[in-house]
């Protein structure tokens, strides 16, 4: 039986970020430090001091290492009121890939790479990366078999060699998390492994930043270049190898926590199409008042309430240590699709005036748009789903 009650200290928690989002950080979001490739790091430093300063910095980190230590049920209530802000996920230090790689370190890093990365992580000393996508002519996708990337075993170490497109925060980060095909000395090929590069290592490059849609992440994202990366076996993280096995560690609660965000974001769309349509007035009625804008809103409010059903389940499943790939996967594909429809028809009740920058429903709705495609587009989501639906063991529950 899923316990869908939240504690009190996460209510109260919660509540405090509500106040601290509303009152620090909804007044910075036209702060000109910030452009096309997000937030600049003084800014994003401003933000983590006013978040430090009232103690709500990293509630997803580890205790040990500076954070709140909360489990992914907690998480959900407080990122969904951090997500509020599209500079809110940044303030607490929960922003994407920053917030993957804390749990992906926490969970398959050595102690001494805790010490030396997840540390300053979760007290936002760092950025970090995650390089694990490619172009799709040069390998891996959607589909992470196609991988081209390699690491090379070079005595006690390894040289890493390949392409990565669609880096997320690139500049100014300290540690490359980067997936690669490992071969022998002969050439064999051990499976993919993770490894720490640090961004100012000897044959890494910055290629180009890619000009997108979005602008919520600091750094924006690039596409990357490895030649002959020199990594020592210290650099390994997890298992030779057991490169995507352990990358589930990171992928299916991370994709949970983009949807726990922008459930607060598409809320923040929808209350801001509320009191629009509740004060203006067309031939005789408050928009609201017209049955065709008085049902968009229903229709977001169910699609809110859906959402935060879904993640909830998914989160509850994660902190009872169950498999949770299919709910997760099944939570990310319903929200980001639910979550976009709620956005877009806030910015259609808005009429004229959604479409500028005289509200934030124009910004939300660029940055949410991508969220169908990254972390597996919702095509690749249904595909595997159904393939395990067809296959004889399905354990996809009912």
């Amino acid at each position: 039986m899923i316990d869908f009650a939240i504690p009190d200290d996460v209510a109260e928690l919660a509540a405090r970020v509500d106040v601290f989002i509303r009152e620090k950080i909804v007044p910075l979001e036209d702060d000109p430090r910030q452009g096309p490739h997000g937030a600049s790091e003084p800014l994003r430093q401003h933000l983590l001091t006013l978040a430090r300063d009232a103690g709500l910095l990293s509630p997803h980190g580890p205790r040990e290492y500076g954070g709140l230590g909360l489990d992914h049920r907690g998480m959900a209530v407080v990122f969904e009121a951090a997500g509020w802000s599209t500079l809110g996920p940044l303030a607490l230090n929960i922003q994407a890939p920053d917030e993957g790689n804390v749990n992906l370190l926490n969970v398959v890093g050595t102690p001494a790479q805790k010490q030396r990365w997840l540390g300053p992580l979760v007290r936002g000393e760092i950025r970090t990366v995650f390089s694990m996508t490619e172009t799709a002519t040069d390998g891996a996708g959607a589909d992470p078999s196609l991988l081209q990337t390699v690491a090379r075993r070079d005595g006690e170490g390894f040289r890493i060699s390949g392409r990565k497109y669609m880096i997320t925060g690139a500049p100014g980060a300290a540690l490359n998390i980067v997936m690669a095909r490992t071969l022998d000395p002969q050439g064999a090929d051990l499976g993919a492994t993770m490894f720490l590069v640090d961004m100012d290592a000897p044959g890494f490059r910055i290629d180009r930043m890619l000009d997108t849609i979005d602008a919520n992440s600091p750094g924006g994202h690039a596409e990357v270049s490895f030649n002959e990366v020199r990594v020592a076996p210290d650099r390994v993280l997890g298992q030779i190898g057991q490169g995507f096995r352990n990358a589930q560690v990171r992928l299916g609660p991370a994709r949970l926590t983009h949807c726990m965000r922008w459930l607060g974001a598409a809320k923040r769309c929808h209350a801001i199409a509320v009191e629009h349509a509740g004060k203006r007035h067309s031939f005789g009625k408050t928009l609201g008042e017209h049955q065709g804008v008085g049902f968009m809103l229903a229709d977001n409010a169910i699609d809110l309430h859906l959402s935060r059903l879904a993640v909830w389940q998914a989160a509850w499943l994660l902190d009872q240590h169950e498999q949770a790939r299919d709910e997760t996967s099944m939570t990310k594909v319903f929200c980001s699709e639910a979550l976009s429809r709620v956005v877009d028809r806030s910015l259609q009740i808005l009429g004229s005036i959604g479409i500028t920058r005289d509200t934030v429903v124009e910004r939300i709705y660029r940055d949410i748009r991508p969220f169908r495609i990254y972390d597996g587009p919702s095509e690749v989501h249904r595909h595997a789903l159904a393939r395990r639906l067809m296959s004889p063991g399905r354990n996809i529950r009912s």
